[in-house]
């Protein structure tokens, strides 16, 4: 029972989960002594109940839980990351996930060479001079393509290895200092002139556009687009709230608003005093409390200074104080190896940015509200019985013909549209449907920890299918609902004809057999039919390929029966390459061996 677990958890730092009677995660938390942290979330006279002063989220989960389970960590800090672990892992149904959790791109460069370059990097890059710019939310490779047009920087990273001037040379792009042509001493004015225009990218637009107009007029219209894409980024980069600050100084700024069911957060990047970028990211949540966002502050904190993530700075400030701030800053200053400090400033010029970003977050809500529309996500919830509000959809298919060349595919579908961004394709090694689609599920499943779980999985099959996903997804832990779309039969061949398929969704309430107009059932055949798009896609793909490296070696006159020997062993034509001659001479014969290897 319940009332039993409780008793016997330790006075020891740790996680806690509790489960439904379904044995599904509902929720994660961390604690520095288990036994008093979960006792505090009861009532146990006359009978154990939720304790009346929780959040109305946390009563709603106490209700719902009848199991509890429990990690040991070594300290609360070690507890605090294995739980925001878990919470982007495994999405618990009371848990809240702003899933912004993927590690932003810095521009880097590194003044202890002797011609730097500037480069893309999405993490820290070893060296004892290294500058970074960002992060950037948005635009960072088309600012560094402006970057390079405007300066003449070494273009690229084997030309300073070089001993002879290229081509950019000749197009009056760089200055060749493979040839000597300038100096260390005048090639570093010009990097501190390139770091001055990335601080400040919008004194380069007058340039840009000067140059876009000169295209145009050329009739050159690919390259002015290109310049055109170019300053649109720059522009969305500058951040429409201008705030200057006295000092110079570099730090970030964090808020969290909760409004009509939507959470969202905003950071803004100051640098040299003023804002130089911003991000937002928005939820749809219910029942939740003030305490709850304060909660959020150590999940969004924690995932914008990711491990192994280059750092500006190391200075926070935030517009609501949360209880384990202490606690974050420990933990960013052991991942970094440089003090941290997170501060809720009350007055001052750190509180009037804060207060900005808090009032951006509400403007966001508020243009949210208008272009999204959750009343479908709504229905299809109450309709299929969905324990989750479906915002973060992914869909599956395989593909193969007879069995060869097999891969998966994988479509992400979120705020309305389809992430491509969020897609994933493999090869596979089974040779049929069902375990193509194990093989799939499997393997996305044990990479949650990379692109954490959806809401929602819908499968190409029938209730074969979705017994198969949900007991991949039950073995996980994760809170996803599944729902499997069969195709329409006519002289047992699939029948994919828009708008007059009569498909059948299966879930574990049961069997809908929808009308061919009906808008639910029209959603799910189009993600359906997306990821059979994508899923073909790269079988093509694969399959061209493959008949590629068949003709090479059927062209060094090697048999159809020992290329298919070779390939049933090594699994792909890469790994034959990579074997050896003894290999192949015991797998097929010398003589084979001898016309790959010699």
């Amino acid at each position: 029972m319940l009332v039993d677990e409780i008793k016997s958890l330790p006075n020891l730092p740790g996680v806690y989960e509790y489960f439904d009677e379904f044995g599904k995660l509902l929720y994660v938390g961390k604690a520095k002594v288990l036994k008093n942290r979960v006792k505090s979330y009861f009532s146990f006279t006359p009978h154990l109940a939720p304790n009346p002063k929780v959040s109305p989220r946390i009563h709603k989960m106490i209700s719902e839980a009848v199991h509890l389970e429990y990690i040991v960590t070594k300290s609360e800090s070690d507890a605090l990351i294995l739980e925001n672990s878990f919470i982007k892992q495994l999405h618990p149904k009371y848990n809240i996930l702003l899933r912004d959790d993927k590690t932003y791109p810095y521009i880097y460069v590194n003044l202890n060479d002797d011609f730097p370059r500037f480069e893309i990097t999405r993490k820290v890059i070893k060296g004892t001079n290294i500058k970074y710019f960002g992060p950037y939310f948005r635009g960072a490779r088309e600012i560094l393509e402006v970057l390079y047009s405007h300066f003449k920087l070494v273009q690229k990273a084997s030309c300073a290895k070089g001993k002879k001037a290229c081509l950019f040379y000749q197009i009056n792009r760089c200055h060749a200092p493979c040839e000597g042509k300038i100096s260390k001493e005048n090639y570093a004015l010009i990097v501190q002139e390139a770091i001055k225009a990335l601080k400040n990218p919008q004194i380069m637009l007058a340039n840009l556009s000067n140059l876009m107009i000169k295209h145009a007029q050329n009739e050159n219209y690919e390259e002015a687009a290109k310049i055109r894409d170019q300053i649109s980024a720059i522009k969305d980069s500058e951040v429409k709230v201008e705030v200057d600050l006295a000092k110079l100084e570099d730090f970030e700024a964090i808020a969290i608003n909760y409004s009509q069911n939507l959470i969202c957060s905003v950071r803004f990047s100051i640098r040299d005093g003023k804002i130089a970028n911003s991000n937002s990211h928005i939820t749809n949540l219910k029942l939740v409390s003030k305490d709850d966002i304060k909660e959020v502050y150590k999940q969004v904190i924690l995932d914008a200074f990711a491990a192994n993530s280059p750092v500006a700075t190391n200075k926070i400030y935030i517009y609501d104080d949360f209880e384990d701030k202490a606690l974050v800053e420990e933990i960013l200053s052991l991942r970094h190896e440089r003090k941290f400090s997170i501060i809720c400033p009350k007055i001052g010029e750190k509180r009037k940015i804060c207060e900005i970003a808090y009032q951006n977050a509400q403007i966001n809500i508020q243009k949210h509200l208008k272009t999204h529309d959750y009343s479908f996500l709504e229905a299809l919830k109450e309709y299929f019985s969905l324990s989750n509000l479906p915002q973060n959809i992914e869909a599956y298919d395989n593909s193969h013909l007879f069995g060869s060349a097999p891969v998966g595919a994988m479509i992400s579908f979120s705020n309305g549209e389809f992430n491509k961004e969020n897609y994933r394709h493999a090869h596979l090694n089974s040779n049929n449907d069902y375990d193509q689609m194990v093989e799939f599920l499997t393997l996305r499943a044990t990479r949650f920890d990379k692109l954490g779980a959806p809401d929602l999985w819908v499968i190409d099959g029938g209730k074969a299918l979705l017994d198969l996903a949900y007991s991949i997804v039950d073995s996980t832990g994760a809170n996803i609902d599944v729902i499997a779309i069969s195709k329409e039969k006519i002289d047992a061949k699939a029948h994919r004809a828009k708008g007059s398929a009569k498909d059948k969704i299966y879930t574990k309430n049961g069997v809908f057999s929808l009308p061919t107009d009906d808008k639910r059932l029209q959603f799910f055949q189009r993600l359906r039919d997306e990821a059979h798009r994508f899923a073909i896609t790269f079988h093509q793909k694969t399959r061209k390929k493959e008949d590629l490296q068949r003709s090479k070696l059927k062209n060094l006159g090697i048999s159809d029966g020992s290329i298919k020997k070779l390939l049933d062993y090594f699994g792909s034509f890469e790994k034959i390459y990579e074997s050896n001659f003894e290999e192949i001479s015991t797998l097929v014969n010398k003589n084979v061996a001898k016309k790959l290897f010699f």
